[in-house]
Order: structure tokens, then sequence, then C-alpha cells
């Protein structure tokens, strides 16, 4: 079972709903990797100073900022901690607006908000909720160190969190030649618009997701398997990382805190409730060291041809 990738509460008004975050979309491009074609051992990219050519520990490199072309300023972590958001473990919903409202420009990538233990009741209003009235609540969150603009929206059974674009992220339509004004002012004719919308028409049908594979990379799994099978493959088992149970909640009054809410006239921050996310959740992982491995020298060049005139004493080989 998949990690979540981040844990905490979803929050409206009063009202908190522990949630975990779980990927909402699954990588399927194949991925090669770079082997040396005299051995095909793997081809490792390594972190070097680029005028020394010495490699880098991770504990010597810091973060910089190229303000001009070779000059840089350093930040420490802590300026950048301050840089960031004291909230970590809340998705605070701060308005709740018609999803038509929203271009899908600003819609990005999707996550599954998963109710914790014991708090499927307020899961199931929220979604119930945004269901009827047509709304979808914009929030943010912060994931490691980065605030991120997001929507929770209803799908089917399950509440989505949609990572979101912010204005300034987009380019501004403006910036290209799109043609504008009416149709007639391009010599489109109404015949031509009646033929296509009757094409429309013809094509149209059902969204059938199902219907739609990524073709090539299909015959390119059918490529591998074939090779897999003409020239054998090596295998090595992966172990799954261990998943962690989350806390269990509270039974909590939803009726009391809608209406406190309600009475307020203006959505604030809930309280934390339950415990806390896990000490792990939210922070930034640290690359592992990797051991400098000691590289064989040129041992696989092929040995001189064998003379009349070379010596016993040389003509072993080397190990």
């Amino acid at each position: 079972m998949a990690r979540p990738i981040w844990s905490g509460t979803l929050s409206f008004g009063l009202l908190n709903i522990p949630v975990s975050l779980m990927s909402g979309e699954r990588k399927t491009d194949i991925s090669f990797r770079m082997l040396d074609s005299r051995n095909n051992q793997p081809i490792r990219y390594e972190r070097v100073n680029a005028e020394t050519g010495e490699e880098v520990a991770w504990k010597d490199i810091v973060k910089a900022f190229e303000y001009d072309k070779g000059s840089y300023v350093v930040l420490e972590p802590d300026d950048i901690k301050s840089a960031a958001p004291e909230s970590h473990d809340a998705i605070e919903v701060e308005a709740f607006v018609d999803v038509e409202s929203i271009g899908p420009q600003y819609f990005e990538k999707p996550y599954v908000l998963v109710p914790a233990k014991k708090a499927e009741k307020g899961y199931v209003l929220l979604r119930e909720a945004l269901a009827r009235t047509g709304k979808i609540g914009i929030a943010r969150v912060v994931i490691r160190t980065r605030e991120s603009l997001c929507a929770v929206m209803p799908q089917d059974n399950a509440l989505l969190l949609m990572m979101m674009r912010y204005p300034q992220e987009l380019v501004d339509i403006e910036e290209y030649r799109i043609p504008e004004g009416k149709s007639a002012d391009y010599r489109i004719t109404d015949k031509e618009l009646e033929f296509s919308e009757q094409l429309i028409q013809t094509m149209s049908g059902e969204w059938e997701p199902g219907n739609y594979q990524d073709e090539f990379r299909q015959r390119l799994q059918d490529v591998i398997t074939k090779r897999m099978k003409d020239k054998g493959v090596v295998k090595h088992d992966d172990e799954e990382p261990a998943v962690h149970d989350h806390a269990a909640t509270n039974v909590v009054d939803f009726m009391e805190l809608l209406q406190q809410s309600i009475a307020k006239k203006k959505r604030t921050p809930a309280k934390k409730a339950g415990k806390a996310a896990d000490a792990d959740d939210g922070k930034e992982a640290k690359p592992r060291k990797t051991a400098k491995k000691t590289t064989k020298k040129a041992a696989a060049k092929k040995p001189a041809k064998k003379t009349a005139a070379k010596k016993k004493s040389g003509g072993k080989k080397a190990a």
C-alpha cells in the first residue's frame, strides 16, 4: 500500500477532518538507465565542483540564488524556514466558489484525500455539502516547505485535492497572437459552421476513459518483453516500506461547530484536533550519502599479443 505524502487536518470554519494526502496519479512512462556500452555497467551522476572537478558531499552543499550571471547569494536553512508558513498540518479552506468559475489552466495535479479512522462523518458531510451546492473549496497547503494553492472538490465517493497554479505562474493569453472577432470576419460561411456542428454531433459520445490507452508505451513494453525473453534478465527483490497507522480522532458535535462557524460570519482557521502529524511528515527528506566506490583500473584492456621472445615470468594474466 502506498504511503501518505502528507498527513494533517482538512478544516473549514471550526470543523477539522483528519486526513492523509495520497497521490492521485500514476506515472506510466517507461524510464531508461544509461549504461556504458563497453561493459553494460550503470553510469552514475555525481555532484562535482565545477572548478575542481571533485565530488562534493551533501553536507557541503548549500542553496543559493543566482541574481546575476555568475553572481550568487547563499541562503541558510533558517532563511528558507523563515519564509515558510508556520502551519504545516492543516489544509485551511478560505472560500467556497462555483466550480465553473475557475478555468482549467489553474488546475495542475490531483491528490486523493483519505479520512483518518473515526473521521468518516466529517469527510462525508463535506463531500455531500459540496456536491449539493456545486461549490469547491479554495485552500492552501504546506508540503515540506512549499505553500501551494489548492482546491477541495468531490469526485464520486472521494474528496480530491487539486493542486493549483497561482495567477503569476500562468502566461497571459494576450501575449500571443490569437484571432479575435466573429467568424464572419474570417470569411467563415453559415454552411461551413453548420457542417462543422454536424460533424461534432456525429463524433459525440460518452466519456469512456478506458478507450484511451498509451499505445506507444504498450508497443515499447512489448519490445522490452521480447528482449527480456531473448537475452534474459537479472531480478532484484524490492522491499516495501512499512505503512504507519495514523491516530484516531475524537467524536465531535458537527451541528454545534457549523452553527458557531456561521455565527462568526467569517472564515477562521480551526484549532488543531487530535494528535499532531507524524514527526517525519512534512519534513524535507535528506538525501542519503552514497559511499565512494573504488573503481577498478583499466583491467579490461586486452593483453598484448604473445611473441616467441616473451619471458615465461611475464606470461601470467592479470587477476
